[in-house]
């Protein structure tokens, strides 16, 4: 049986990529250097996967920021305000991405988004009327040849024409529709191109049919390939979806002239009843998704090949592949020295779940696979039961009931009880949460962790860091204040390495965009709190002022869904856990004194299930209760804020505001705002802070620029209802970026006040 890959991790086994992207933004490195680590990465990504023995390998999966991006230069989508900059193509490219401010002019970066269900974002290109789709296809064929040079015959890989045109965000008057057949002309060409190159297969990725589809949307997808089909000449086209099941289209796209289609058995739940209930062509290849790309855990050998069996039985040829891009996974598991084998056993990275199609598709292809000692390893492991149950939090999950879900009070009248209480002005000024992490601080961590200073010493930075940080915001003159974080590596490991039932890794970095990477946290049990985790930073930082200073936490969904969670509990139970354990953190916070306490829930979003039908009996109807279950046993007067990160917001807005949060602030500067149209249809009852200015781009708002922003807010937001914050927390930023944009954000505020 023969494997495939639909994408691999691009940042490099140690992160390079990340590393020399942001040597080349501080011209510590020119453009050449850049490319050439750029292109020796790819080469090893190659070849790793060929010594794995994968039949079909990627190209053109690399990225220097994101892969829609990518395809939007392809198709020659490049705004105008970015072409004015007459900056060269790479560093237009970037500008897009980042944004740019300097010599040739000042733009924001493009807006970003959650890619589907994951915790990658995405680029969003921008379609202006008068944007001539025209295709270049020289990165793609360039990566093809590079890899053909060192023997390796790869299948290129594209976002597909639909899923394009769903993502693209249409500036003018003109739709999707207007630029169907200049976009399909563009992949009419690049197939051309494929052929006259004798490249063998292309992937098109077409994630966007896993969601639920409209009659035009069916419309759409068919004039897109009824035109670009007939042109494939001899390249084969392999149509790639992943994230769920295309139950929708499943009848209508086996039809199609398609020679291979991609489908996902993960998150797929309905891929084989589709299967059983309408078959699959003789003449096709079915790449079959069963090797897990999102998370690390292991693949159940008995499971997969009893799957691949039932398959072959309907004498489908099977093509081997993982569920979706391995890039959602770290790289591998050979840097991870401190975790004990026990654990290590369990887990899966890039680089092994290459041996695992591999090991799997040999299995498939024998008579008697029972004696083979891959299998016998691998059905040892999953028959051993696992060291991960705690029976008092069991216990305690099982005492919880409907009134510590409920928050008294209504807020209306907490609103009204705060205002007095806290004594906070109009427009309340205040920040996400972190301060810049400059050398220092991160200095200061990795030496206490290395056993290099004492953990008095480690405290003692950290406290002057504290004050220095308190001292800063209030020259700014913030309204309400935060300690900094200076404590913190990652908002989630950070709670993570503090609760019970977690394990953590070295070097186990997941893209997230760009050059910013995470670690998450593996669940490995139950969860629970071992001691108290902020309250002690928290009451240091409030005693040196008077004014209000937040108390910092990460909500239960967000611990959740940025860590690499069990499979063998619902996700439910998990999250549930968690929730108890930051209600715990909650309740000492505000008997220590603290007046305001912020629960993120940036990724509130992302585990919702991608079809409507399943979003509340799948996700919301226990994932906004979790939220409430951490903060229902506060006082009236103590404040909760919450917060949420880049996503589409707008068709779960009653969802957030039965959150029963005081006040939620949301990443919304690189959005068109439609976010505040729908919170005012929908009578939005939490106060808001929408970020007046974009902190993943190191250009600095001007005073007007966010006095016109807020203008705008208060057309649709009541003023008793809003408040003035960036868009995210500032740990990324430098120090002089970020003194001048809070400045400017101050300015503007006591400007409206005005």
């Amino acid at each position: 049986m023969q494997t495939s890959v639909i994408g691999f991790p691009r940042i490099g086994t140690l992160r390079e990529l990340k590393f020399a992207s942001e040597k080349y933004f501080r011209k510590e490195i020119e453009a050449a250097e850049l490319l050439k680590i750029a292109a020796d990465l790819r080469k090893t990504h190659w070849n790793t996967q060929k010594s794995a023995g994968i039949d079909y390998i990627s190209s053109n999966d690399f990225s220097f920021y994101d892969m829609v991006l990518d395809t939007a230069v392809t198709l020659g989508i490049v705004p105008k305000r970015y072409k004015e900059l007459n900056l060269s193509e790479f560093d237009t490219y970037f500008a897009m991405a980042r944004g740019y401010q300097g010599d040739c002019g000042d733009v924001k970066a493009l807006a970003m988004k959650k890619w589907f269900n994951t915790n990658y974002h995405y680029i969003v290109p921008e379609v202006e009327d008068d944007t001539v789709i025209k295709l270049s296809a020289d990165k793609l064929l360039n990566e093809y040849e590079e890899a053909k040079a060192v023997g390796i015959e790869t299948k290129p890989v594209v976002i597909g024409a639909y899923t394009m045109l769903k993502l693209i965000r249409y500036t003018g008057s003109k739709k999707a529709e207007d630029y169907v057949d200049a976009v399909a002309d563009a992949y009419k060409e690049l197939l051309k191109k494929c052929d006259e190159k004798n490249i063998e297969w292309i992937q098109f990725d077409e994630p966007s049919l896993v969601q639920d589809m409209k009659k035009e949307d069916f419309e759409l997808f068919g004039k897109i390939y009824d035109a670009v089909l007939p042109c494939k000449g001899n390249c084969k086209i392999l149509l790639q979806t992943y994230f769920g099941d295309v139950r929708d289209i499943y009848g209508d796209l086996i039809k199609q002239p398609f020679d291979g289609i991609g489908l996902d058995f993960i998150e797929g739940k309905e891929t084989l009843n589709l299967i059983e209930k309408y078959g699959f062509p003789e003449d096709k290849l079915l790449f079959a998704g069963l090797v897990n790309g999102k998370n690390i855990w292991k693949n159940h050998y008995e499971r997969t090949l009893n799957r691949l069996d039932e398959l072959k039985n309907r004498k489908i040829n099977v093509v081997l592949s993982t569920s979706c891009s391995l890039l959602h996974v770290p790289y591998t598991l050979k840097h991870e020295v401190k975790l004990s084998k026990e654990y290590l056993a369990y887990f899966a990275f890039a680089e092994e779940k290459l041996t695992e199609l591999k090991e799997i598709s040999e299995l498939a292809d024998k008579d008697n696979y029972a004696s083979e000692v891959s299998y016998t390893n691998n059905k040892q492991l999953f028959d051993k039961k696992r060291d991960c149950d705690n029976e008092e939090v069991k216990q305690r999950l099982l005492n919880v009931t409907e009134k510590d879900y409920i928050r008294l009070p209504e807020r209306s009248e907490r609103q009204k009880l705060q205002k007095k209480v806290l004594n906070i002005p109009e427009f309340p000024t205040t920040t996400i949460g972190s301060f810049p992490q400059t050398k220092d601080v991160k200095a200061n961590r990795s030496a206490f962790r290395k056993g290099e200073i004492s953990k008095s010493e480690y405290v003692d930075f950290n406290k002057k860091k504290i004050e220095e940080c308190i001292k800063w915001q209030k020259e700014i003159g913030l309204d309400v204040l935060v300690h900094g974080e200076y404590e913190r590596n990652d908002m989630v490991e950070y709670f993570g390495e503090a609760l019970g039932g977690f394990l953590f890794t070295e070097k186990a970095w997941v893209q997230s965009y760009g050059t910013r990477c995470v670690k998450p946290p593996v669940i490995w049990g139950d969860v629970y709190r071992k001691n108290p985790i902020t309250v002690e930073w928290s009451v240091f930082a409030q005693s040196l002022t008077e004014k209000i200073v937040k108390g910092m936490l990460t909500g239960p969904v967000t611990i959740l869904n940025w860590s690499f969670p069990r499979e063998d509990i619902s996700i439910k139970e998990s999250i549930s856990q968690i929730a108890l354990a930051i209600r715990d953190e909650v309740n000492d916070l505000e008997a220590n004194g603290i007046k305001m306490i912020q629960i993120d829930e940036a990724a509130l979003r992302e585990k919702l299930p991608l079809r409507k039908s399943d979003w509340y009996t799948e996700y919301l109807d226990f994932a906004i209760p979790a939220f409430r279950l951490t903060h229902s046993g506060v006082k009236p007067e103590t404040q909760i804020h919450t917060h949420m990160c880049y996503s589409e917001f707008t068709d779960i807005i009653p969802a957030i505001d039965d959150m029963d949060a005081d006040v939620i602030t949301f990443e919304a500067s690189r959005s068109d705002l439609q976010i505040l149209d729908a919170l005012r249809e929908n009578n939005f009852e939490t106060e808001v802070g929408p970020g007046v200015y974009d902190i993943h781009s190191p250009r600095v708002p001007s005073v007007e620029e966010i006095v016109s922003a807020l203008k705008v807010m208060l057309t649709k937001i009541d003023k008793e209802k809003l408040w003035v914050n960036p868009d995210c927390g500032l740990k990324t930023r430098g120090v002089p970026e970020t003194d001048a944009s809070l400045r400017n954000m101050v300015k503007a505020a006591e400007e409206i006040r005005k």
